[in-house]
């Protein structure tokens, strides 16, 4: 965990994502990316800046099982010392059986996005730390710019005026495969996806194009990140 907590450094340096005093709640899904998160900042508490900071967990039920206890999430933020909100929704059957969306992913990444920006505003965070890493942003940019046919992609921090909330991602200067690692080293449990359309996603067909690009050519995974970083975009 040690080499992601040094990306997570790395991006809190370099664009001021967390100063002294701050409340930051983590979007906890369970998965890797997101407990990879959660882990690096609860242990960075006490040194990421000075005086410190407080972290908070969010979790969103999506309504896909009725039964769950979410027993490994509430395990894991105890182990860290670290408060966990589950927030029960219907998310799930609005977007898969009351709407029947075709494309589900944007519909439900909206209304799972401002679950959680509501829950973290009543409890008085000033911040929202999402677990997207670096393949991500070069998935997001890919897909813009080939199914959109326009150059863009999330910044590492967003700030919501309307919501006096500022939305940041730690982990963006982090592989997926670091991330994978050092999960996986930490023996922690992670939380398989419950959503029907997982795997079978835009966005996973264009996670297995990169990888295959990748393999032929190694290397361009960075090379695209360093581009997305030169090209001006917005919070870039």
């Amino acid at each position: 965990m040690q080499r992601v907590m040094g990306h997570l450094r790395r991006a809190c340096d370099k664009y001021n994502m967390i100063t002294p005093g701050d409340k930051v709640a983590v979007g906890l899904s369970g998965g890797k990316d997101s407990v990879a998160l959660l882990v690096s900042l609860a242990r960075s508490r006490s040194f990421l800046v000075e005086g410190g900071f407080e972290v908070v967990a969010i979790m969103i039920d999506m309504g896909f099982d009725p039964d769950a206890d979410h027993a490994e999430a509430k395990a894991l933020c105890q182990s860290l010392g670290v408060e966990l909100h589950i927030v029960p929704t219907q998310i799930g059957e609005i977007v898969f059986n009351e709407r029947k969306e075709p494309n589900p992913c944007s519909l439900c990444s909206r209304m799972r996005r401002g679950a959680l920006v509501n829950e973290a505003q009543q409890l008085g965070c000033n911040k929202l730390a999402l677990g997207h890493h670096l393949d991500d942003a070069v998935e997001t940019f890919m897909m813009s710019l080939t199914q959109e046919g326009r150059i863009n992609c999330f910044s590492p921090v967003t700030l919501l005026e309307d919501k006096s909330l500022t939305v940041i991602r730690p982990l963006i200067f982090a592989e997926e495969r670091e991330v994978s690692r050092a999960v996986r080293k930490s023996g922690i449990t992670i939380t398989k996806s419950r959503c029907p359309a997982d795997g079978e996603t835009s966005r996973q067909r264009m996670k297995e194009k990169l990888k295959a690009e990748e393999k032929a050519d190694p290397g361009l995974k960075i090379r695209i990140f360093g581009a997305i970083e030169r090209s001006g975009l917005f919070g870039w």
